[in-house]
């Protein structure tokens, strides 16, 4: 029950209803105890695992993160400043420790993202991605092999 994704869910609610300033101050509460910048503006579809608490984890306010999504530590996930667009996650994504996402990337389902990757690129569906920059390997996975 203590963890960054338990308060998003609380903040976002509250976001969604129009209640003001309550959803920044569970944010800055996320970011300050547990030092990940989880934003109450996010749209999160179902249950998301943050490792090690979300340490270090960093996710844009406009990023789409699909279901049953499990983040590493050291994780960022956000756009550029030089273009609006940030990442889409679909279902059932694993991004392994200290990857970063960045830019109008459309990540499929059933993808897994090895540590350090950095994904610049979308990826399709089942598939395995690893590298800088990251590259897909392996098509036609299965998540559960992996993690």
């Amino acid at each position: 029950m203590f963890s960054p994704y338990y308060y998003y869910k609380i903040a976002n609610f509250l976001y969604r209803k129009n209640v003001p300033f309550v959803p920044r101050a569970i944010t800055l509460f996320i970011r300050i105890v547990f030092t990940c910048y989880l934003p109450h503006r996010a749209q999160i579809d179902g249950l998301l695992v943050l490792g090690y608490g979300g340490m270090s984890v960093v996710i844009h306010d406009r990023v789409v993160i699909g279901k049953n999504c499990h983040i590493d530590q050291c994780v960022t996930i956000g756009g550029t400043s030089k273009k609006i667009e940030v990442p889409v996650l679909g279902d059932n994504v694993y991004v392994g420790a200290g990857a970063k996402i960045i830019g109008p990337v459309i990540i499929g389902d059933n993808v897994v993202i090895g540590a350090n990757a950095v994904v610049l690129r979308d990826i399709p569906n089942n598939c395995l991605a690893v590298g800088m920059p990251a590259k897909v390997i392996k098509h036609g996975i299965e998540k559960s092999d992996y993690v």
